[in-house]
């Protein structure tokens, strides 16, 4: 019998060093869902190919960009796809995804001028998520 999770949530909110800068930014009730058992962690960019660390990420004219000029876009379209497959394989419905992310964001996102500029978007995943139906919520209003 497959594993009953309530949540898909970003890795890099529950301890998993998955960021782009090999950090984390683990919020407690969100890393206690993980060692409850009630959340799969995912990092899509990792899952989409993407080392870590990694150069830095933004979304410019729908194409992922990162700060050396080379579109990413296809790892994080590939991330983006498994992150979808995993939340189907285990019948989740809710995700809950670090916000500004190029992949995660779900209000925000950087405005691919990497000068710390935010604008009202979703990243690849987030989207992907909510056009199949799974509810997005940030952690920030978790």
């Amino acid at each position: 019998m497959k594993h009953k999770y309530e949540y898909l949530v970003s890795a890099c909110l529950c301890g998993e060093k998955v960021r782009y800068d090999g950090k984390t930014k683990t919020v407690d009730k969100i890393k206690k869902l993980v060692d409850e058992g009630k959340a799969l962690p995912i990092c899509p960019e990792v899952e989409g190919g993407l080392p870590v660390p990694r150069h830095p990420c933004e979304i410019k004219d729908e194409r992922v960009i990162n700060t050396l000029g080379e579109d990413k876009t296809h790892n994080f379209v590939k991330g983006a796809n498994r992150t979808l497959e995993l939340c189907n394989e285990y019948n989740i419905k809710k995700a809950i995804l670090k916000e500004r992310s190029p992949s995660c964001g779900s209000n925000y996102i950087y405005d691919g001028t990497f000068t710390n500029t935010l604008i009202k978007g979703q990243g690849i995943t987030a989207r992907l998520l909510k056009e199949n139906g799974i509810e997005v919520i940030s952690e920030e209003k978790f």
